[in-house]
């Protein structure tokens, strides 16, 4: 069982998509930071100082109670809140996500398509059979 297990994991389709799961953690990471910290303060600031990770609704109050200037202090007082502005980060890093995923596969599709497209040449026959062919046909005159 564990020789079966080892031969599935070691095939090339098993490694290619840990590789690819790695890369799309590392990818992710990325577009979180350019959501965070390159996107979202420009649109922020054109809103009149919005900073979209500190808007919540505040559901229960904690102790002390409101209102709080910050999330991270609703959190500390131990308030239940809903977080629409991370989520809003959350949807933004998901589209850019998406939309470098559609250019990876439109740009794959294209290639499939070029190859696809290309007419194929046959090969020359080797010298043997173009002699034998020119033999043939002689031989026919």
């Amino acid at each position: 069982m564990f020789k079966e297990f080892r031969e599935f994991a070691m095939r090339g389709n098993v490694v290619d998509m840990a590789v690819g799961i790695i890369i799309g953690i590392a990818f992710g990471t990325i577009i979180q930071s350019l959501v965070n910290d390159v996107i979202m303060p420009p649109i922020g600031l054109l809103l009149g100082n919005v900073d979209f990770s500190n808007l919540f609704a505040v559901l229960k109050e904690g102790v002390p109670p409101g209102p709080y200037a910050a999330l991270v202090e609703a959190k500390d007082a131990g308030a239940v809140t809903i977080n629409y502005g991370s989520f809003t980060n959350t949807i933004i890093s998901f589209l850019i996500v998406a939309f470098a995923v559609f250019l990876l596969i439109r740009s794959m599709n294209n290639l499939k398509k070029k190859e696809e497209e290309a007419p194929e040449t046959p090969p020359e026959p080797p010298k043997e059979e173009q002699l034998l062919t020119e033999i043939r046909d002689l031989l026919k005159k």
